[in-house]
């Protein structure tokens, strides 16, 4: 399990939204690759990346954004936003991302979703499956899908992907902690390992993974960095520490405590 710190770009600027609501906006940084850099001076080897102009428009609006980003750190990038035709995140691969975030067009478009799959193969592609009330959210959170997020994530696993990550909407944004079952239940449905999104708040909430570590890959983590209740150090910690508690769980035997989770 690994921490990736995230990087929301609107208008050029590294930017947090409360639920996905675009009028509920905190600017973090003028600079979104100034922001990356630091991320990355404090530990973190991942990055996760959303161009939320993209998400709405269908078009990748901040692609310089993120290859500046790209071409001043080492970081590990996953970019989102607005990836819907393969000529697009063929752009994004040739400028550096290790991985492209396929979301919108998951659902209305799944020939292109196979195709990309087709192309570009499974290490190089991401199922972003953003979901409010079990639903899949579509067009940067605005629109509901009529899909299950579970039927949704079955899909993508049908096609070959083994990347995902599913964002809580109703939690994203607002520090409120994560709900480990739901996750568990994408996990079993993708048959595949799961990138947590939405509701991270302290180093706790990472380590509430514990129980279902082997069903997570990796926790994204936004504004609880930049607001300081979660540093990047500590979360790089407790993402290796919450396999360390399951480990010694499993080796022992015995129910998980508080004192497990607080550590």
């Amino acid at each position: 399990m690994y921490l990736l710190p995230a990087i929301d770009i609107l208008d050029g600027r590294a930017v947090r939204l409360a639920r996905g609501d675009y009028d509920a906006v905190t600017v973090y940084h003028d600079d979104p690759a100034t922001q990356a850099q630091l991320f990355e001076e404090d530990g973190a080897t991942w990055l996760h990346v959303v161009d939320l102009d993209g998400a709405k428009s269908g078009n990748p609006d901040n692609i310089e954004v993120v290859r500046r980003i790209l071409a001043c750190t080492k970081l590990k990038v996953e970019v989102g936003g607005g990836v819907r035709s393969l000529e697009v995140a063929d752009r994004l691969l040739d400028a550096g991302a290790t991985r492209v975030i396929l979301g919108t067009a998951l659902v209305r478009d799944p020939d292109f979703a196979q195709a990309a799959m087709e192309k570009f193969g499974p290490d190089a592609l991401v199922a972003g499956i953003d979901a409010k009330a079990g639903e899949a959210a579509v067009a940067g959170w605005i629109e509901g899908s009529g899909m299950s997020a579970l039927d949704l994530a079955a899909r993508m696993a049908d096609l070959g992907y083994e990347h995902i990550v599913y964002t809580d909407i109703a939690r994203d944004g607002m520090q409120t902690g994560v709900d480990p079952h739901a996750y568990a239940d994408v996990a079993e449905a993708f048959r595949n390992p799961v990138i947590v999104s939405g509701g991270i708040a302290t180093a706790a909430d990472i380590r509430a993974l514990a129980p279902i570590a082997d069903a997570v890959e990796g926790v994204i983590a936004g504004r609880a960095i930049y607001e300081g209740t979660l540093s990047v150090a500590d979360g790089v910690a407790a993402c290796a520490g919450t396999y360390q508690v399951s480990d010694a769980l499993e080796a022992e035997e015995r129910p998980l405590t508080i004192e497990d989770l607080e550590g």
